[in-house]
């Protein structure tokens, strides 16, 4: 016979550290329903929000609601990776103080996981693809490409911004706003063809740019455009920012057992 959980009030305190553990499964079901809720409300509202009142057009005849979760979907896992990561390091205090390993690991492991969140979330633009009756083209077996260019888009910052909120901790509060800020410089409620051909390139410096539209253009297929001058640009900044972000990293890491 199976054990049988009951959940009861007013429990001795000393049993309630046990029912953390007992009941562990609740905070997997509870992230599990958060990836999968988060998408779907931030897609409702930036739908209003662009679609409705603003009246910003769609990708083709892509429906809007698609083409936004589309554009969420990188975002959410780039914004949830780089603010997990800056605070990755003074969370795990007593490890990097008593125990020697590659720091590196530390903040990578966070956007790992933010991955795994973004692999889970994926689900709900399949069933909307289903919902709409939108059926992909070759495009889509290019998406594996962009998920890669996404993962290095989010190392790169993620590590520096990490290293400066070791150093400097009222950094943390500034890394809301970036996040924040980033969502509206993003086309992720917006199409990036609503941007003008001569403010493309200087636009395309937001490295999730390129990601953004390479996933719409994966998704979308002929429905969404690729501009490949800008796709070209935020690949270089990606691949500056990585550069940028894994030296200064390593530069400031062995004084963060010290600092932290």
């Amino acid at each position: 016979m199976q054990d049988v959980i009951v959940i009861e009030a007013g429990r001795r305190e000393r049993n309630y550290w046990l029912d953390l553990w007992r009941y562990r499964e609740l905070f997997r079901v509870i992230g599990l329903l958060w990836a999968l809720i988060r998408p779907v409300l931030s897609m409702l509202v930036l739908t209003i929000i662009f679609g409705r009142i603003a009246r910003l057009p769609s990708d083709g005849t892509a429906p809007y609601p698609l083409m936004v979760l589309a554009g969420i979907l990188p975002w959410t896992f780039f914004s949830t990776g780089l603010s997990e990561a800056s605070n990755s390091l003074i969370n795990n205090a007593n490890l990097i103080s008593k125990v020697y390993f590659p720091r590196l690991i530390v903040p990578t492991a966070t956007v790992v996981v933010a991955l795994v969140d973004f692999l889970i979330s994926f689900s709900i633009l399949v069933l909307m693809m289903a919902w709409y009756q939108f059926l992909p083209g070759w495009q889509i077996l290019v998406l594996p490409v962009f998920v890669l260019l996404a993962f290095f888009a989010n190392i790169g910052p993620a590590l520096w911004i990490t290293a400066l909120n070791v150093k400097y901790r009222d950094f943390r509060y500034v890394i809301p706003f970036i996040v924040q800020f980033g969502l509206y410089v993003s086309p992720v409620g917006f199409s990036s063809s609503v941007v003008p051909e001569q403010w493309r390139l200087l636009y395309s410096l937001n490295p999730m740019v390129g990601v953004i539209d390479g996933f719409r253009w994966c998704i979308l297929g002929g429905q969404s455009e690729l501009y490949a001058p800008a796709l070209a640009m935020s690949i270089g900044v990606t691949a500056f920012l990585l550069w940028f972000g894994v030296r200064r990293f390593r530069m400031m890491e062995k004084s963060f057992a010290d600092l932290i």
